[in-house]
């Protein structure tokens, strides 16, 4: 079995009417999107060995922004044949990866990606920017690969939603400490009102 991870750079910036769409940067929110899906890969352990990238500059700034936190320590091979390529072109340089690799992350444009992972699971699935579609394929060797191969989708990552999960589990955790904090000023209160009874009771006496 191999791994593919196939990841669509962050979103981008249109605001300089003036470049090419192969050096278009990416805005704030991919930038922080690049860095929130490096920190999502590492915690799933999902993290590729090597990586087989277009060599637009938004995919360089996205990949930069995956492993801002720390080094990369496989392979990234960027190549212009990847930019804005079809599936069968993508497909090919997946097929010339060394069988030595078991998880390899392919990244770039749709609609490609989203193509080859029609291709790939027979499923038509969205791939947002900055998504991972997370794909489990039934091969040994990278030259096994097909149009009629019969993937998995394991899972597709979407940053928008993940980030969604994450503040509900913040606000969950913040509702329980809160909560955690009332019952123990409650019994610090109690224990105080007993302390002032007793007080109160001795100089009766």
């Amino acid at each position: 079995m191999k791994t593919l991870l196939l990841m669509r750079h962050a979103k981008s910036s249109w605001k300089d009417s003036d470049l090419a769409d192969h050096e278009r940067p990416l805005n704030k929110r991919g930038k922080k999107d690049s860095v929130f899906m490096g920190a999502v890969l590492k915690e799933k352990e999902l993290l590729p060995q090597k990586i087989l990238a277009s060599s637009a500059v938004r995919i360089r700034e996205t990949i930069a922004g995956l492993f801002q936190e720390s080094n990369f320590p496989g392979e990234i091979e960027f190549s212009d044949e990847l930019y804005l390529a079809e599936p069968e072109i993508l497909l090919q340089h997946i097929r010339n990866l060394p069988d030595t690799l078991e998880r390899v992350m392919l990244m770039g444009h749709n609609p490609g990606l989203e193509g080859l992972l029609q291709l790939l699971c027979g499923r038509i699935e969205s791939l947002p920017t900055g998504s991972v579609a997370y794909l489990s394929l039934p091969i040994q060797q990278w030259n096994e690969l097909s149009n009629g191969i019969e993937g998995e989708l394991i899972e597709t990552l979407l940053p928008r939603e993940l980030r969604e999960l994450e503040e509900e589990k913040h606000k969950a955790k913040d509702k329980k400490e809160k909560k955690e904090e009332k019952k123990e000023d409650k019994k610090a209160e109690k224990k105080e009102v007993k302390k002032q009874d007793k007080k109160a009771e001795k100089k009766k006496k």
